[in-house]
């Protein structure tokens, strides 16, 4: 008889699991002859840098294999659809126009400011098919913001929608550059050309022939400006092609710990939601156009609207910021919608609540994968991302860098820290961009050594990087360091509360004391010194709020749905002064 332990097996980990099977499925891919593959480069502007072995090395590379996917339908809205073939032959078309016909030349800059018309896609991918420098400007922005930008990059052609030319005409007039206007509506000014009125385009007429090198600029996007004016971080092309790489490696990373095959299956179809201006939408309709996938767009955020979008098109694929997709998830709850279709909910532009996974769970289990991650103007987009089970396991974390990203954790020398230790993030890799436009003091103070300083804290363990704060948001308490995202997560945490923002504000003893705006939801009873005992259960006293003040209004947000601190500073300090 043979002999039987009576001990039971121990209970499997399910984080060191979870940690293993990233590890192992990252080796898979990035190994000797994989799709992702690396190597190191020895010079020129990336030198130091690890790059995809593989792969397109310009943006023009990259759309030119869109082509294949002919008849598949790439854009989809209210005012009309786009196959991918096209798409391409109108790209193609006014890439031969500016060239052709504008006299424009590989370096010159373009200018596209407009909202998220599929048009848009049409006038960068354009750009790329010609050579030039794309510049997608915040269509929110005033004319006076417009008008820094242009100065700055002084286009040779401006791109712009109809909402937005009255903004920019004046500058065009004055500056001689070529105008197209899309979506206009009635007649345009001298000198702009109506782009309905351009010749229809030859389906079968090629992009124009121009030498494209990796080392060319390829886009100039301009940072938020949310302290001060922004600057124009410059990306190459093989910068940008990394971009578009880092999603494809992250959707075959994830289809492998879910046991499939990656490629395998139909297309995604995403409802994107983020501007096209903002380097987190570069990072979603990257990811589309890899797969031949559909982009369903929506003129601005409508809970509604998306949720009938979502059924219609048989979305598969979320990408939002946060709070949008908080407000998704209560909808269809309260709607009864199961939101039968959807695959993924990716989000982005902001921090991400540690419990908008716990409800996402909830209410779908595993059906519906979490995704969120890290990204920024000077990455072009994601280079971090947490997803499936790690993402589950860790909220707070935004997760592991992709395979041409290199983290180190800084201390006050540059020095890296070990790992546990909070220090500033530094970032080096493919998808970085190469410095800001005409500003080589702002491209010193923020690039050491081929590292760039983003100015964010954050903490590395098992491999897996948690953000804990803005250098400059943190608030010194006393002597002790206290992380405003981590007050804010557990605030988030209590189910009254709708959003949160934390700051530091001036005290006579202790240099700075807690403060915390809070919105709560709709009907809640939660009192100002319950908050303050909620947070005092998971952290220490130093870290709980002295004050607590309730909003009624929604916080201040940027249009990617960053909270906008410099704006509750001074009403806040007013308020805790008692004025």
């Amino acid at each position: 008889m043979p002999h039987i332990d009576p001990t039971p097996a121990a209970a499997p980990d399910p984080e060191a699991a979870a940690a293993e099977a990233a590890i192992r499925i990252e080796a898979a891919l990035t190994g000797p002859g994989a799709p992702f593959a690396v190597v190191r480069v020895e010079d020129g502007v990336h030198a130091g840098s690890l790059v995809y072995a593989d792969g397109p090395r310009t943006l023009r590379e990259f759309v030119e294999t869109t082509w294949a996917f002919g008849d598949r339908p790439f854009l989809v809205s209210a005012e009309r659809g786009y196959s991918y073939a096209e798409f391409f032959a109108a790209a193609s078309a006014l890439a031969c126009r500016m060239t052709e016909v504008y006299g424009l030349r590989p370096g010159d800059r373009a200018v596209v400011a407009m909202r998220n018309h599929p048009e848009w896609q049409i006038a960068f991918w354009a750009a790329q098919l010609a050579g030039l420098v794309a510049v997608p400007l915040n269509a929110w922005w005033t004319e006076d913001e417009f008008t820094y930008a242009l100065d700055d990059c002084e286009p040779r052609v401006l791109l712009v929608d109809g909402e937005r030319l009255p903004r920019v005409a004046g500058w065009a007039a004055g500056s001689g550059a070529r105008v197209v206007v899309f979506h206009a509506e009635g007649e345009v000014p001298e000198g702009c050309e109506r782009y309905e009125d351009l010749p229809a385009p030859d389906p079968l007429a090629a992009p124009p022939e121009v030498e494209i090198r990796p080392e060319d600029d390829a886009t100039i996007i301009y940072t938020s400006g949310t302290t001060g004016r922004p600057k124009g971080a410059v990306a190459t092309h093989l910068a940008q092609v990394g971009a578009a790489l880092n999603p494809r490696f992250h959707a075959a990373a994830s289809a492998l710990g879910r046991g499939i095959i990656p490629g395998q299956g139909p297309a995604p179809v995403s409802l994107l939601t983020f501007p096209f201006f903002h380097v987190a939408a570069f990072t979603g309709f990257y990811a589309a156009m890899a797969a031949g996938g559909t982009l369903v767009l929506m003129r601005k955020w409508d809970t509604e609207e998306a949720l009938r979008l979502i059924r219609e098109y048989g979305v598969t694929h979320y990408a939002g910021v946060p709070a949008t997709a908080l407000q998704l998830l209560a909808a269809a709850e309260q709607a009864g919608d199961g939101l039968e279709s959807l695959q993924m909910l990716n989000t982005g532009g902001a921090a991400a609540p540690p419990d908008l996974v716990a409800r996402l769970t909830a209410r779908h289990g595993d059906r519906i994968e979490p995704r969120n991650g890290y990204g920024l103007t000077e990455t072009s987009g994601g280079v971090l991302a947490n997803f499936g089970a790690e993402y589950r396991l860790h909220p707070g974390s935004v997760g592991r860098p992709t395979p041409t990203t290199e983290v180190r954790i800084a201390g006050p020398a540059g020095e890296a820290l070990p790992e546990g230790e909070v220090g500033e993030l530094w970032l080096r890799g493919q998808s970085l961009v190469r410095g800001y436009w005409r500003d080589e003091a702002a491209t010193a103070r923020a690039f050491t050594d081929g590292w760039f300083r983003t100015g964010d804290l954050a903490v590395v363990r098992e491999g897996r990087v948690s953000v804990v704060d803005r250098i400059k948001d943190m608030v010194i308490r006393g002597g002790e360091n206290v992380y405003c995202v981590e007050v804010e997560a557990v605030l988030h945490d209590h189910p009254d509360v709708e959003d949160a923002a934390v700051l530091g504000v001036p005290h006579p003893v202790l240099g700075e004391e807690v403060a915390a705006v809070v919105c709560l939801r709709a009907g809640a009873t939660v009192t100002v010194e319950e908050l303050r005992a909620h947070v005092g259960r998971s952290l220490a006293a130093f870290k709980v709020p002295a004050h607590v003040l309730v909003r009624e209004e929604p916080l201040p947000r940027n249009p990617t749905g960053k909270i906008l601190k410099r704006e509750l500073r001074g009403p806040v300090e007013a308020e805790v002064r008692g004025e």
